[in-house]
């Protein structure tokens, strides 16, 4: 099999390279769709508590739906490729940073923005100088199990035409070909392993007082 592979990446790297960009531009493109609207909606969900029951359970709900499933509901109305796939993706990337991005602000302690509050800042200086600093290590976790989720399951995409790693996968199965099989999936867990580094060292880049 690994003459296979080889073989495979000597006659098909750019097609390869191809793959992997349109991977990454529509779990990039998902990902920052859902941080649009999960964000903003995980910090008015920490200051009212029904807004926060209703989402989260929402979202909950929506977890419960396989990605999958949301693809063949969005064809019909869709169409295929990138579009549906977006959708469902985003579908997927929102409870994690939603419920994160509540816990976040709402674990920051009272005493806390009391003495800001006496310092004179007002609620503007406070959300940007306290809430979002003190917050942000734990939406930002929500953030990277998104990333990871999306990735993962962003090889569903080409089942509707949208590319990415996933060709190689369902080339693989509709073929019976190992190589092809391990190519794909070993690419995706690479791909997972590189983005969740990344959004790591971004994360010590961001809090570099929290890791001397």
């Amino acid at each position: 099999m690994l003459q296979e592979i080889v073989a495979y990446f000597s006659e098909h790297s750019v097609d390869f390279i191809q793959m992997v960009l349109a991977h990454v531009g529509i779990s990039a493109l998902s990902l920052a769709v859902a941080c649009l609207i999960a964000v903003p909606l995980g910090v008015a969900c920490s200051r009212w508590s029904l807004l926060e029951k209703v989402s989260v359970g929402i979202s909950g709900l929506l977890r419960i739906i396989p990605s999958l499933a949301i693809l063949v509901i969005c064809v019909p109305f869709l169409g295929t490729g990138v579009a549906p796939a977006v959708l469902a993706l985003t579908v997927l990337a929102i409870p994690p940073i939603l419920i994160n991005t509540a816990l976040g602000f709402r674990s920051i302690p009272a005493d806390v923005l009391e003495a800001a509050r006496g310092m004179g800042m007002d609620e503007r200086r406070i959300f940007w100088t306290v809430k979002v600093p003190l917050a942000f290590p734990i939406a930002f976790t929500g953030i990277r199990t998104a990333a990871s989720e999306v990735i993962a399951s962003a090889t569903l995409a080409a089942y509707i035409g949208a590319g990415g790693l996933g060709e190689i996968i369902f080339t693989g199965i509709g073929l019976m070909r190992t190589d092809l099989l391990a190519i794909g999936g070993f690419s995706v867990a690479v791909l997972s392993i590189a983005v969740s580094a990344c959004l790591t060292a971004l994360d010590r880049r961001m809090r570099p007082y929290e890791f001397v």
